[in-house]
Order: structure tokens, then sequence, then C-alpha cells
């Protein structure tokens, strides 16, 4: 016997580990940005705390993908990838997928407690919002992708409060744009990919176009660099992290954009941010050393 997927069958452990969808916990590695560029990144004292946060968070988009999986286990048996899901597919219950959902959201938030009260606050508003987002707010134009870059900005506010830093505004704006570039690539990429059939998987595609998501896309691009620009370059940066270098990591930021943009546009490719991130080399190495630089110039020149 074979699973839907054409595998050999998979204990119900191993399906729920899937539809845990570990490839994307990658989106997690927000949490960090507060460490980085806090400049405590150096400081054992707060590592533990970040890590709780990265693994807590990592519980709970798991236990969201669970709960989405299930409301759209109709809608993405017809989908020509998402079908193969083990939800999807039957191949796991949807009472054990809940149950399991319902258990890691309660066992994160008691971590989160533990820790502190706002990464606390942090981690019930991420499960409040996502959850409103599969019931709801997923069927709304624009406030669809406004939810998940939302999503992405209470990571990296997660990671600020755990160690107990302050939220830069810049931190927030940054975030926020990047997660609607990469929000709206997505949205193309599933447009193109589903055609004519886009509307009857997702209904709110219908009312997206590859034209208005390629403006919207310009806008946040240029929007993107520019913030990023003007935040590495700043007085106020250069102040706060004692270093005026940090522009020399635009080019990284630049070539990463412009990457993702072409493997969007020219490779048909886009649906999955983290999988991309994890096979595209040249994106990955671009990542690489954007980090690199980043922690050369704030913590060694």
């Amino acid at each position: 016997m074979t699973s839907p997927q054409g595998r050999p069958n998979s204990s119900p452990a191993v399906l729920l580990l899937r539809s845990l969808r570990p490839q994307q916990w990658t989106k997690n590695l927000f949490v960090f940005a507060g460490l980085l560029f806090s400049g405590h990144l150096l400081d054992r004292s707060v590592w533990p705390a970040a890590a709780a946060a990265f693994l807590i968070f990592c519980g709970l988009s798991g236990a969201v993908y669970l709960v989405n999986d299930v409301l759209d286990r109709a809608a993405d048996a017809q989908h020509p990838i998402k079908r193969h899901r083990p939800i999807a597919s039957g191949a796991l219950s949807p009472r054990i997928a809940l149950t399991a959902a319902l258990v890691l959201t309660a066992a994160c938030l008691v971590g989160a407690i533990m820790i502190n009260a706002g990464l606390a606050v942090a981690a019930v508003s991420y499960v409040g919002l996502l959850v409103a987002y599969s019931a709801v707010l997923k069927h709304h134009v624009i406030i669809d992708v406004l939810t998940l870059s939302a999503g992405f900005v209470l990571r990296a506010v997660a990671g600020a409060v755990a160690i107990g830093v302050p939220i830069s505004h810049w931190l927030l704006a940054c975030t926020t744009l990047l997660a609607l570039f990469i929000g709206l690539s997505k949205r193309r990429h599933e447009l193109t990919l589903l055609s004519d059939g886009a509307a009857g998987h997702r209904p709110i595609l219908q009312e997206y176009s590859p034209y208005l998501l390629d403006q919207m896309i310009s806008v946040v691009t240029a929007a993107t660099l520019v913030a990023y620009s003007v935040y590495t370059i700043s007085s106020e940066t250069a102040g706060r992290l004692g270093s005026d270098r940090l522009g020399l990591t635009i080019p990284f930021v630049l070539y990463g954009i412009f990457r993702y943009l072409y493997l969007v546009h020219q490779r048909n490719e886009g649906g999955s941010p983290s999988e991309l991130l994890l096979t595209d080399r040249p994106l990955l190495i671009c990542v690489a050393l954007w980090v690199a630089a980043v922690v050369l110039v704030i913590y060694v020149i």
C-alpha cells in the first residue's frame, strides 16, 4: 500500500511532522533580527532567551499550519502541489491535526510566559492574528497580504522583547516592507501557477491580476530598498551601533531582492519563500554574505 503521495504509508507521527512544515521554519529567523541589530549578538546571557523565542515561534507557526491545512483541506485537494499534503490527501486525520495544534500551542505559550510577559503577548498576538487569517482575513483583498506581513513583524518584535532590547522603528519598517515584498511575490506565483483555476482554489485570487501585483511589488521593492538604505546610513544608526559603515551591506540587499524578482518573473518560482531560500544557491550565498557583512561591520570593524 502507498500513500496518496505515492510513498509507502507513513505513521501518523511522520505525517504530523510533515504537516508542521519544518522547511518553512526559516521564516522564524526574523526572531533574531533584534539580537543582530541591537549590538547584543556577542552577549551570551541573552542567547538562551533568543533561542527559546525562535523555538517557540517554530512551534506556533507549525500549529498554525495545521489549523490552516484543516480549514483549507477541500481547496488544497484541488491544488496541483498542495493536494499532496497529508491532511489534504486524507492521509492525516483532521482530528489528530487539531489536537496536536492545540497541545503544541499551549506548550509554546507556557514557554513564552516563562521567558517574560512581552514574549507571551507577542506569541498570543501571533496565534490570534494567524488563526484569524486562516478563518477570515485571507478572504479580503490586500488585507490578506498585510496580515501575513504582520506575522513577520510579530516575529521580529518577539525576538526583541525576549532579550529586552528596544523595538526600533526601523526594524518594524524594514520587516514590514520585506514581508510585503515576499507576500505579494507569493500571490503572483499562485496566480500564474493556477492560471484560470486560481479563483477556484483561493477565491481571493480573482481580486488580483499579474499587472496589479507587479505594480504593488514595484512600490514595495523601491520602499524596501530606500528604507534599508536610509537606516544604514543614518546618523542615528551610526550613533547607536558605533559604526557608520553599515551602508556597505546595501549591495547584498540589492542583489538579494533583484535575484528574488528574477526567480519570480523568469523562473516562475516564489510560491514557497523558505524553500526558495534553501534551494537557490546564489540567493543563499547572498543572504549568508549579508549576515557576515552585518556582523563584521557592527561587531568587528
